[in-house]
């Protein structure tokens, strides 16, 4: 019995290490920091409208919004998103997200994220 398995074990282990390296690579192909559908359509249609419905417009959005998504995570996105969004409001409920250190944190993360695309897409060319 031992020796059946040290007989099979070098093709068990070049077996086992080929299953790694194509598990590897499927893992590798998946782009990081994928932002959903929906998430970058409404990204690319919001910068549009704030730069022009052309083609041109497309381009540079849809470059923007991909080095934005390899610069920040999507969760962080979100947070950064919807803590601006709350700072957009009036009254006590809305003053923890505009004076706290956290909050600003992640909005100063996503602009600088926003920044850096800005500079990749619009200034640098496409």
């Amino acid at each position: 019995m031992i020796r059946t398995l040290v007989k099979r074990l070098p093709r068990l282990a070049v077996g086992a290490c080929a299953t790694a390296l194509l598990a590897g690579a499927a893992a590798a192909a998946e782009p990081e920091n994928d932002y959903p559908t929906e998430a970058r359509a409404d990204y690319i249609f919001g910068c549009m409208a704030a730069n022009g419905q052309s083609r041109e417009s497309l381009s540079r959005c849809s470059c923007s919004l991909d080095a934005l998504a390899s610069l920040l995570p999507y969760d962080k996105y979100v947070q950064a998103s919807t803590v601006l969004s709350l700072r957009q409001g009036i009254g006590q409920r809305t003053t923890a997200f505009k004076s706290t250190k956290v909050f600003d944190d992640q909005v100063a993360e996503l602009r600088r994220a926003q920044a850096e695309a800005e500079i990749r897409c619009y200034r640098g060319g496409t």
